[in-house]
C-alpha cells in the first residue's frame, strides 16, 4: 500500500527552475562555455530539460535519451513498454553537455545516462543538473546544478508527473500491519 500527496505544484516547480537556470548561466559563464548542448533523460528529465533549454536560449536542438537499455537492472526489469527512441541531433565529439534529469537518488539512472552519451561520441564536459537531489546514492555521481534537496524518509519517493501540469508527488509506502497470533 502506497500513500500519494502533491509536494509541490507546476508555478512553484517552475519558479526552482527558473533559479536553476540561473544557476546555470553562471555556471557556464566561470566555466568558460559558450554554446553548451544540452539532453534530457525521458521522462521528467526531458520536461525539465526543455524548460531550460528554453530559458537559456540554446542553439544547438535539445537532445532526449532513453536510457531503459542501458540500465545495470534490466536483464532483471525486462524491457519497459514505454521505451523511447533517443535522439541526438547533434555532434557529441568535443562538445560541452548539460544533461538534465528529474530526481537524482541511486545515480544509476545518470551512469546509464553517460554511457548511452558515450556511444555517441566523447563529450568535452559533462555537467549534470537535477530538478531534485535526494539521500540514497548508491554511485559516486554528484550534481553540478540543484534545484532543490527535500528532506525524505527511507520510505518516501518523489517523482515528477507531467508535462503538463508540472506536479511533484511524493509516494509513502505504508507497513502492512501485522496481527500478533492468539494463544
Amino acid at each position: 500500500m502506497t500513500e500519494q500527496r502533491i509536494f509541490m505544484n507546476e508555478d512553484a516547480i517552475l519558479n526552482i527552475i527558473d533559479g536553476m537556470a540561473r544557476m546555470l548561466k553562471e555556471r557556464l559563464a566561470k566555466n568558460g562555455i559558450e554554446d553548451p548542448a544540452m539532453i534530457g533523460i525521458h521522462t521528467g528529465g526531458a520536461w525539465v530539460a526543455e524548460q531550460l533549454h528554453q530559458r537559456l536560449g540554446l542553439s544547438q536542438p535539445l537532445g532526449l535519451l532513453d536510457i531503459n537499455f542501458y540500465r545495470d537492472d534490466f536483464t532483471k526489469s525486462g524491457v519497459n513498454p514505454l521505451v523511447k527512441p533517443s535522439t541526438i541531433d547533434f555532434d557529441i565529439e568535443n562538445q560541452h553537455v548539460i544533461l538534465v534529469d528529474d530526481v537524482l537518488q541511486t545515480g544509476r539512472t545518470i551512469r546509464a545516462a553517460m554511457n548511452e552519451i558515450f556511444d555517441f561520441g566523447r563529450p568535452k564536459s559533462i555537467l549534470l543538473a537535477t530538478l531534485i537531489e535526494r539521500n540514497g546514492r548508491q554511485l559516486p555521481i554528484e550534481p553540478s546544478i540543484v534545484g532543490l534537496q527535500p528532506p525524505l524518509e527511507k520510505d518516501e519517493h518523489i517523482r515528477l508527473e507531467g508535462p503538463s501540469p508540472l506536479t511533484l508527488t511524493v509516494n509513502k509506502s505504508k507497513k502492512r500491519r501485522t496481527e500478533k497470533p492468539t494463544n
